[in-house]
């Protein structure tokens, strides 16, 4: 209930003082200017098709001026009477021409007038649909992943995240740029553009229903804000940062982040690990891509593996998450494995191979 109360307490301030925006993706998007010209295409064709009906049935029209209609007045007549202007100057006499208005020329009429107001009735009724596609998404939104920053980063985690099978409906992207919103609701994410260290703008993302929390921002000092910010609204929620220097990694921990990494050093020791030793830097970088080659499993242990050292697994065991702690394949205290761990291992992926439901790569 506390939770709720804040919740729509930083909604109300939100609308008074900050600049945010929800977006949803959309599946077709068509430009504005293609729309406008393809509907004065159709209506054209409309007022060409009840032209060209009152001219070949001419002979059962009079026109006031001088008794014969000619290809002038049948569209003078076509204009008039599709915009329900009627003059009366020329009339339909016979019992056909008057069947043919009734019949065709009358749903003609009405098509041409819906072709008319159909680019406004669609302005004024865009705003009501795209509210009712928010309210709806809020609330079937539960235990997804949101994403703080949609640069290198944040989209090289969130292919990560979705190569195990995570819908592109369950990510949300929070980013400042509305460039990189775009980009993200193209790739079939949800965005909201704001500032991330607000709660109003985390809440919009409905941080307070994640399962997993991703901080991929430019700056580290952003990204403690954002963590800190994150936590607050959400205490169970995985939280994983990246920060530039090494320095400021305790202080994201501190913040509430359950993992950390730093990119600066990280890729300095890739370098690092490359001159001293070129072959084992190809397999380091073979580990960190997705999707080819060597990747990083963590999967749950097979009744058959139970019992098991992990060396005795078909698989290359690194480690061995048992409960909080994480050991190594060679510590002591692993013994024999158990059905309630869960392996750290190096499976080679291929395209005829898949991950299975029950592996997930290591962000």
């Amino acid at each position: 209930m506390k939770l709720a109360g804040h919740d729509a307490m930083a909604r109300q301030a939100d609308e008074r003082t900050t600049t945010y925006r929800v977006k949803l993706p959309r599946r077709v998007v068509e430009r504005p200017l293609r729309q406008v010209a393809r509907r004065v295409l159709m209506a054209l064709t409309v007022l060409l098709a009840t032209a060209m009906i009152v001219w070949a049935d001419r002979g059962g029209y009079n026109d006031t001026s001088d008794g014969t209609v000619d290809l002038l007045d049948s569209f003078y007549y076509a204009t008039v009477t599709l915009s329900t202007t009627g003059y009366g100057d020329i009339v339909p006499v016979s019992d056909f021409a008057r069947l043919i208005n009734i019949f065709v020329i009358t749903p003609l009429r009405v098509l041409f007038l819906i072709i008319l107001v159909g680019t406004t009735l669609e302005v004024l009724t865009e705003r009501t649909r795209e509210e009712w596609r928010l309210n709806r998404w809020r609330s079937t939104l539960r235990d997804h992943v949101v994403v703080v920053g949609f640069g290198t980063k944040g989209r090289s985690a969130v292919e990560t995240v979705c190569a195990t099978g995570l819908k592109p409906e369950q990510v949300v992207v929070v980013d400042p740029s509305g460039k990189a919103i775009e980009a993200a609701t193209a790739l079939g994410y949800a965005g909201v553009t704001g500032d991330a260290t607000r709660s109003s703008v985390l809440l919009r993302a409905e941080v307070q229903r994640a399962r997993k929390i991703i901080v991929a921002t430019q700056r580290d000092d952003t990204a403690v804000l954002v963590t800190l910010t994150a936590r607050q609204l959400n205490r169970a929620a995985k939280i994983v940062a990246c920060v530039r220097e090494e320095e400021n990694a305790p202080l994201l921990r501190q913040s509430g982040a359950d993992a950390v990494i730093t990119s600066a050093s990280a890729a300095g020791r890739l370098l690092g690990l490359s001159v001293l030793s070129p072959h084992a830097g190809m397999v380091m970088e073979d580990l960190i891509q997705k999707g080819s080659g060597l990747d990083l499993v963590e999967r749950t242990v097979t009744k058959p593996e139970v019992g098991l050292k992990p060396r005795d697994t078909d698989d290359l065991v690194v480690s061995v998450v048992r409960g909080h702690r994480m050991l190594g394949y060679d510590d002591p205290a692993v013994g024999t494995l158990q059905l309630t761990d869960r392996l750290i291992t190096i499976a080679r992926v291929t395209p005829t191979r898949q991950v299975v439901p029950d592996t997930k790569p290591l962000p």
